[in-house]
Protein backbone atom coordinates (compact mmCIF):
# COMPACT_ATOMS: atom_id res chain seq x y z
CA UNK A 1 0.00 0.00 0.00
CA UNK A 2 1.27 3.47 -1.34
CA UNK A 3 1.06 5.78 2.14
CA UNK A 4 -0.55 8.97 1.73
CA UNK A 5 0.99 11.75 3.13
CA UNK A 6 0.30 15.02 4.79
CA UNK A 7 0.80 17.96 2.02
CA UNK A 8 3.95 19.39 2.51
CA UNK A 9 3.34 22.94 3.91
CA UNK A 10 2.26 20.98 6.70
CA UNK A 11 5.20 18.43 7.00
CA UNK A 12 7.68 21.58 6.95
CA UNK A 13 5.34 23.15 9.95
CA UNK A 14 5.92 19.55 11.59
CA UNK A 15 9.73 19.41 11.31
CA UNK A 16 9.82 23.23 12.49
CA UNK A 17 7.31 22.27 15.50
CA UNK A 18 9.80 19.02 16.28
CA UNK A 19 13.00 21.75 16.20
CA UNK A 20 14.23 19.75 12.70
CA UNK A 21 15.49 23.48 11.34
CA UNK A 22 16.84 24.15 15.00
CA UNK A 23 18.95 21.46 15.00
CA UNK A 24 20.30 21.47 11.74
CA UNK A 25 20.58 25.44 11.57
CA UNK A 26 18.29 25.68 9.32
CA UNK A 27 15.36 28.80 9.62
CA UNK A 28 11.89 28.49 9.62
CA UNK A 29 11.83 30.59 6.29
CA UNK A 30 14.12 28.14 4.47
CA UNK A 31 12.02 25.02 5.58
CA UNK A 32 8.60 26.69 4.17
CA UNK A 33 10.89 27.61 0.60
CA UNK A 34 11.74 23.93 0.34
CA UNK A 35 7.98 22.91 0.94
CA UNK A 36 6.61 25.49 -1.86
CA UNK A 37 9.44 23.98 -4.14
CA UNK A 38 8.43 20.85 -3.41
CA UNK A 39 4.93 21.74 -4.55
CA UNK A 40 6.55 22.24 -8.08
CA UNK A 41 7.61 19.16 -8.32
CA UNK A 42 4.24 17.33 -6.74
CA UNK A 43 3.51 15.16 -3.42
CA UNK A 44 5.42 13.44 -1.57
CA UNK A 45 7.72 13.26 1.60
CA UNK A 46 9.90 16.25 2.61
CA UNK A 47 13.54 14.65 3.34
CA UNK A 48 16.37 16.58 5.39
CA UNK A 49 19.79 15.62 3.66
CA UNK A 50 22.17 13.27 5.54
CA UNK A 51 24.34 15.96 5.07
CA UNK A 52 21.87 18.66 6.88
CA UNK A 53 21.07 16.25 9.97
CA UNK A 54 22.28 13.44 10.92
CA UNK A 55 20.16 10.24 11.24
CA UNK A 56 21.28 9.90 14.82
CA UNK A 57 19.96 13.26 15.25
CA UNK A 58 16.75 12.79 14.14
CA UNK A 59 15.92 9.33 15.90
CA UNK A 60 15.80 10.99 19.24
CA UNK A 61 12.54 13.09 17.71
CA UNK A 62 10.79 10.17 17.01
CA UNK A 63 7.74 9.24 19.50
CA UNK A 64 5.63 6.44 20.23
CA UNK A 65 3.11 6.51 23.62
CA UNK A 66 4.73 9.58 24.88
CA UNK A 67 8.31 7.98 24.81
CA UNK A 68 10.85 9.46 22.55
CA UNK A 69 12.96 7.18 19.78
CA UNK A 70 16.40 5.92 20.75
CA UNK A 71 19.85 4.30 18.76
CA UNK A 72 20.46 0.57 20.32
CA UNK A 73 23.84 0.73 22.54
CA UNK A 74 25.68 -1.21 19.81
CA UNK A 75 25.23 1.43 16.70
CA UNK A 76 27.46 4.14 17.73
CA UNK A 77 28.48 4.15 13.91
CA UNK A 78 24.90 4.56 12.41
CA UNK A 79 25.87 8.04 10.69
CA UNK A 80 28.53 6.03 9.00
CA UNK A 81 25.61 3.82 7.42
CA UNK A 82 25.85 5.40 3.40
CA UNK A 83 23.52 4.93 0.30
CA UNK A 84 24.00 1.57 -1.10
CA UNK A 85 25.49 1.56 -4.75
CA UNK A 86 22.77 2.23 -7.15
CA UNK A 87 21.45 5.40 -5.06
CA UNK A 88 21.71 8.61 -6.53
CA UNK A 89 21.06 11.32 -3.41
CA UNK A 90 19.77 14.27 -4.79
CA UNK A 91 22.40 17.10 -4.03
CA UNK A 92 20.49 19.80 -2.09
CA UNK A 93 19.74 20.34 1.58
CA UNK A 94 16.21 19.41 1.00
CA UNK A 95 14.80 16.84 -1.35
CA UNK A 96 11.28 14.66 -2.35
CA UNK A 97 10.44 10.82 -1.60
CA UNK A 98 7.65 10.01 -3.58
CA UNK A 99 5.33 6.98 -2.97
CA UNK A 100 6.25 5.19 -0.19
CA UNK A 101 5.28 1.76 0.91
CA UNK A 102 6.43 -0.21 3.55
CA UNK A 103 6.92 -3.35 2.09
CA UNK A 104 4.71 -5.57 4.32
CA UNK A 105 4.74 -7.98 1.92
CA UNK A 106 7.97 -8.70 2.02
CA UNK A 107 7.57 -9.52 5.92
CA UNK A 108 9.99 -12.84 6.81
CA UNK A 109 11.98 -11.97 3.61
CA UNK A 110 15.70 -11.26 3.98
CA UNK A 111 17.55 -7.90 3.15
CA UNK A 112 19.60 -10.19 0.81
CA UNK A 113 16.10 -11.20 -1.01
CA UNK A 114 14.62 -8.16 -0.71
CA UNK A 115 16.92 -5.67 -2.30
CA UNK A 116 16.80 -7.38 -5.76
CA UNK A 117 12.83 -7.44 -5.71
CA UNK A 118 12.58 -4.06 -5.04
CA UNK A 119 14.94 -3.04 -7.07
CA UNK A 120 13.73 -5.40 -9.72
CA UNK A 121 10.28 -3.68 -9.81
CA UNK A 122 11.74 -0.10 -10.71
CA UNK A 123 11.71 1.12 -6.90
CA UNK A 124 14.61 1.73 -4.29
CA UNK A 125 14.89 0.88 -0.31
CA UNK A 126 14.93 3.55 1.87
CA UNK A 127 17.47 4.82 3.68
CA UNK A 128 17.80 5.36 7.54
CA UNK A 129 17.50 8.88 7.70
CA UNK A 130 14.50 8.72 5.10
CA UNK A 131 13.26 5.75 7.35
CA UNK A 132 13.27 8.14 10.64
CA UNK A 133 12.14 11.71 8.17
CA UNK A 134 9.11 9.40 7.14
CA UNK A 135 7.80 8.47 10.72
CA UNK A 136 8.37 12.38 11.78
CA UNK A 137 5.70 12.70 9.69
CA UNK A 138 3.60 9.54 9.79
CA UNK A 139 4.18 7.87 13.41
CA UNK A 140 1.35 5.78 13.21
CA UNK A 141 2.91 3.32 10.12
CA UNK A 142 5.24 1.79 13.06
CA UNK A 143 2.71 -0.54 14.10
CA UNK A 144 3.07 -3.85 16.18
CA UNK A 145 4.87 -6.65 14.20
CA UNK A 146 4.22 -4.14 11.15
CA UNK A 147 7.66 -2.21 11.12
CA UNK A 148 10.24 -2.25 8.22
CA UNK A 149 14.42 -2.55 7.40
CA UNK A 150 15.81 0.53 5.40
CA UNK A 151 18.28 -1.51 3.80
CA UNK A 152 19.16 1.67 1.54
CA UNK A 153 21.62 2.65 3.88
CA UNK A 154 24.90 0.06 4.41
CA UNK A 155 28.10 0.21 6.32
CA UNK A 156 30.97 -0.21 4.21
CA UNK A 157 34.07 -1.66 6.02
CA UNK A 158 37.82 -0.80 5.80
CA UNK A 159 38.25 -3.73 3.47
CA UNK A 160 35.56 -2.67 1.06
CA UNK A 161 33.35 -5.23 2.04
CA UNK A 162 30.04 -4.33 3.43
CA UNK A 163 29.10 -4.47 7.06
CA UNK A 164 26.33 -7.63 7.78
CA UNK A 165 24.28 -5.03 9.76
CA UNK A 166 21.46 -3.69 8.10
CA UNK A 167 19.47 -0.55 9.36
CA UNK A 168 15.83 -1.41 10.79
CA UNK A 169 13.20 0.66 13.11
CA UNK A 170 10.76 -0.96 15.05
CA UNK A 171 9.03 -0.69 18.33
CA UNK A 172 11.18 -1.52 21.34
CA UNK A 173 9.89 -4.56 23.99
CA UNK A 174 11.93 -2.59 26.92
CA UNK A 175 14.15 -6.19 26.90
CA UNK A 176 17.86 -6.29 27.81
CA UNK A 177 19.59 -3.13 26.96
CA UNK A 178 17.22 -0.88 25.86
CA UNK A 179 15.73 -0.77 29.26
CA UNK A 180 12.18 -0.82 30.61
CA UNK A 181 10.73 2.61 30.39
CA UNK A 182 11.92 2.42 27.02
CA UNK A 183 8.83 -0.57 25.66
CA UNK A 184 7.12 0.94 23.31
CA UNK A 185 9.40 3.43 21.94
CA UNK A 186 10.63 3.94 18.52
CA UNK A 187 13.98 1.71 18.00
CA UNK A 188 16.08 2.60 15.28
CA UNK A 189 18.81 -0.89 15.34
CA UNK A 190 19.97 -3.52 13.17
CA UNK A 191 19.78 -6.95 11.52
CA UNK A 192 21.88 -9.31 9.43
CA UNK A 193 21.87 -9.12 5.95
CA UNK A 194 21.26 -12.72 5.55
CA UNK A 195 18.51 -12.78 8.10
CA UNK A 196 14.21 -12.91 8.21
CA UNK A 197 12.05 -11.24 10.61
CA UNK A 198 7.95 -12.11 10.55
CA UNK A 199 7.42 -8.39 11.63
CA UNK A 200 9.90 -6.45 9.40
CA UNK A 201 9.25 -5.43 5.83
CA UNK A 202 10.94 -3.67 3.39
CA UNK A 203 10.29 0.16 2.73
CA UNK A 204 10.73 1.70 -0.92
CA UNK A 205 9.71 4.40 -2.39
CA UNK A 206 9.39 5.30 -6.34
CA UNK A 207 12.31 7.33 -6.85
CA UNK A 208 14.19 10.56 -5.26
CA UNK A 209 13.55 14.36 -6.43
CA UNK A 210 16.10 16.92 -6.03
CA UNK A 211 14.56 20.67 -5.11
Amino acid sequence: MIDTLPDLLTQARRLIDLGVGRLAGVSDAELLDAAGRSDAVGGGLLVPGPELIAPSTLAPLLSRAGKPGFVVVDMTDLDEFAPITGIDMPDSPFYLLSDIDRGDAMSNWSPDEALPAITGAGRTPLTIGEGVAWLLQQPDRLEPNKCFMTIGSRLTKANGKLDARTPAIWISGGTGRDGRERKGAPKVGWCWAGNRHTWLGFASAAGRHAL
